[in-house]
């Protein structure tokens, strides 16, 4: 039988009642991270407390990770019922970085669970089943280490937004590692991972911490320690062209790395050009290619550079 009818699942495979009971003690961390999410992370806070946590026993803490929020995120998250810290302030030994892997990485640090359920605060279509079917395949099969999400966008053809998945990372993965062909939605941001696991992997403080995991779990753990769910409709605010340029050359850059082939240097430098009344004007982003060290061996000089 191939991986993809193996390890494909759908959410409600597994009823709520008897993922509680498949559990058999393992604690589950729900992790949230946030940037200037405070139009969405309130609802999604408490939607997932009241079901997960308040009604069942699913999830034992529901953290939301604040990376920088110039706006209410954290207080909204706070008062929603979510643990909140703030990335820069965990472990500030280790320093402090912008971006959503960072975040992700941090919360090692301040969950507990052996099981890690990472969802995106910006949802907007989108229910508490999705970490009802993440969970599944981790607590059923214990080959399973690493469980994506995929989804049906919104639109005739379910097809919008998904721009740096089609454009970027699918085609890296045909040229680099044909096996992760299998997984629909590579880039997703709802998936759950051992901690046994995640604890073991070099994580890029940026966008590239979805693919690099899949990538190393692929290379350390083979591709049966990978399952994939369909979590149903999905829907989330969609980011600019020139933000998914940033996102584009953080998982390039993420991909050459570990093909040899990566920049020397930690950052690199990423020119877009705006026309504006008949002119072009030059935009020079600096991009971020740091990546945080495995945790066991992570210290203030651990980056993967």
């Amino acid at each position: 039988m191939p991986w993809s009818e193996r390890n494909t699942h759908h959410w409600h495979d597994w009823s709520l009642a008897d993922l509680v009971a498949a559990k058999q003690g393992q604690r589950v961390s729900l992790v949230v991270p946030a940037r200037n999410e405070a139009a969405t992370v309130g609802n999604l806070v408490s939607k997932l407390r009241t079901t997960l946590m308040e009604t069942s026993d699913l999830v034992d803490e529901l953290v939301v990770i604040d990376s920088d929020s110039s706006d209410e995120t954290a207080r909204i998250a706070s008062e929603a019922g979510a643990a909140v810290f703030a990335s820069a302030a965990i472990r500030p030994d280790l320093g402090t970085y912008p971006g959503k892997g960072e975040a992700m990485w941090k919360s090692q640090f301040v969950t507990t669970g052996e099981l890690i359920v990472f969802m995106d605060a910006d949802l907007t279509d989108w229910d508490t089943h999705f970490v009802r079917g993440l969970l599944g395949p981790l607590v059923n099969n214990p080959t399973i280490e690493l469980v994506k999400g995929f989804y049906h966008r919104p639109g005739e053809h379910g097809l919008d937004g998904g721009r740096v998945t089609e454009l970027v990372a699918r085609p890296l993965l045909a040229l680099h590692r044909p096996p992760l062909r299998d997984l629909i939605q590579p880039l997703a941001g709802e998936w759950s991972i051992r901690r046994s696991l995640f604890e073991r992997l070099s994580v890029p403080t940026g966008y590239g911490v979805e693919l690099a995991a899949l990538v190393d779990t692929l290379d350390t753990r083979g591709m049966d320690a990978i399952a994939q769910v369909d979590l149903g409709r999905r829907d989330h605010s969609h980011q600019g062209l020139f933000d998914l340029g940033l996102m584009a050359t953080q998982i390039v850059g993420m991909m050459s790395r570990r093909l040899g082939t990566g920049p020397a240097g930690d950052e690199v430098g990423l020119r877009q050009y705006v026309p504006i009344d008949g002119s072009t004007k030059t935009v020079e982003r600096t991009v971020s290619l740091l990546e945080r060290a495995p945790l066991p061996t992570a210290s203030a000089s651990d980056m993967v550079g």
